[in-house]
């Protein structure tokens, strides 16, 4: 376990802090230490505040330039380094592995990360990513986290798992095995390996905090992890949680998804009473990391969705 993490932003050279951002340290389920970013917003009057709901083994400093979108548009920006991300306290011995318990757990750290800022403006808007999709969505269905708009890019509502799989996934937390890796760590990623962006770029910045940063890195999933996201993603896909959500939502899908399952954000948009679903073509899992014309085509979507919440 992590007993006292270090106060501070990583900073590399070409990923520039949003204006005035600042730590703010809260604690979580079973007291943990958990690290959120605030950043004010930086117009005369503040058009509301954005959640940042980043994915799995993502961490606060990869949305620095998210943030100072949002801050071009008016908004402040709250982002949360999920328990047992970035520098967050860790779940498990090994720092390295990718575990949850349950997907309560994060969505209680979303919730004290909230209640320990102070005031901050309204309305609020939601914009969450990947594995930050489903506790996004889990917690504004449960109404633990009320939006105005929320809006979703490649969100995890289903992971490309067969019977059998699941089956197995089942069998290894039966067996106590849940804070075993389900895959052993592997060499450092090649960017011709990776499956998430085709923008080089984007990719060696990743690489460059955590080349800065060690503890902002992440491995795999446990057989815990993977268990939970099953748990989760059963419980939001009902149809009559979902016609329950009545506000502006946008999803984008990445069209060359390899990480998640598509045929979900179809199934979830189709009973959300006002969502608008787009594919971004020619574009991987992290469309917010992709090259210029294809993080536009998001923006422009997200822009859609204020304007219909009249935000």
């Amino acid at each position: 376990m992590t007993d006292k993490i270090p106060d501070r932003i990583v900073d590399v050279p070409g990923n520039p802090r949003p204006d005035g951002a600042r730590i703010i340290w809260f604690e979580g389920v079973g007291g943990r230490r958990l690290r959120a970013c605030l950043a004010p917003a930086t117009a005369e009057t503040a058009r509301g505040t954005c959640i940042v709901c980043p994915g799995r083994t993502e961490f606060i400093e990869k949305y620095f330039e998210v943030a100072r979108e949002l801050q071009d548009r008016g908004f402040a920006v709250v982002i949360i380094d999920w328990p047992g991300q970035g520098l967050s306290q860790r779940l498990l011995e090994d720092p390295q592995k990718g575990h949850i318990d349950r997907f309560e757990t994060f969505m209680g750290a979303l919730r004290n990360g909230l209640d320990a800022m102070e005031e901050l403006p309204r309305p609020y808007v939601s914009l969450a990513h990947s594995m930050g999709g489903a506790i996004a969505l889990a917690a504004i269905g449960q109404g633990l986290v009320r939006v105005e708009a929320a809006a979703f890019c490649a969100p995890m509502w289903g992971l490309p798992l067969g019977r059998v799989q699941r089956y197995f996934i089942w069998a290894m937390r039966v067996m106590g095995r849940s804070d075993d890796f389900a895959q052993k760590p592997g060499p450092p990623e090649k960017f011709e390996e990776n499956v998430v962006t085709y923008d080089e770029a984007h990719w060696q910045l990743n690489r460059d905090l955590t080349d800065a940063a060690p503890e902002l890195s992440l491995g795999p999933v446990t057989w815990g992890w993977l268990g939970a996201s099953l748990d989760i993603l059963e419980r939001i896909s009902k149809p009559e949680i979902l016609r329950a959500i009545d506000i502006p939502i946008f999803v984008a899908s990445a069209a060359d998804e390899k990480l998640v399952d598509n045929r979900a954000h179809s199934h979830v948009a189709g009973h959300l009473p006002k969502c608008e679903h787009i594919t971004v073509e020619n574009a991987m899992h992290e469309i917010l990391m992709e090259k210029a014309d294809k993080r536009a085509i998001f923006w422009d979507g997200f822009d859609r969705m204020l304007e219909r919440a009249a935000i």
